[in-house]
């Protein structure tokens, strides 16, 4: 059984995804474009104080290509 995905707000995103080696390539109006220099690349909507909807940090982890259970360790390990 997969384990529950804990909902973040997509500042924490951004941050998690920037110390895993993506850069911010472009900001556009809530949404910012990071980038792998591997060539992944996503994009985060960051509203202030929001959770991202789990669908669409679903859709941010197969894009990035972690597993929810990598998500959660690299999650758990950058507090």
């Amino acid at each position: 059984m997969s384990p529950r995905l804990t909902l973040v707000t997509g500042e924490e995103l951004v941050r998690l995804l920037e110390k895993e080696g993506f850069q911010v390539v472009r900001v556009r109006g809530s949404h910012v474009r990071l980038k792998h220099p591997d060539g992944r690349a996503t994009t985060v909507p960051v509203h202030p104080g929001e959770l991202l909807r789990p669908g669409t940090l679903l859709g941010i982890l197969k894009d990035v290509g972690w597993s929810k259970e990598a998500y959660e360790r690299k999650r758990r390990g950058s507090r």
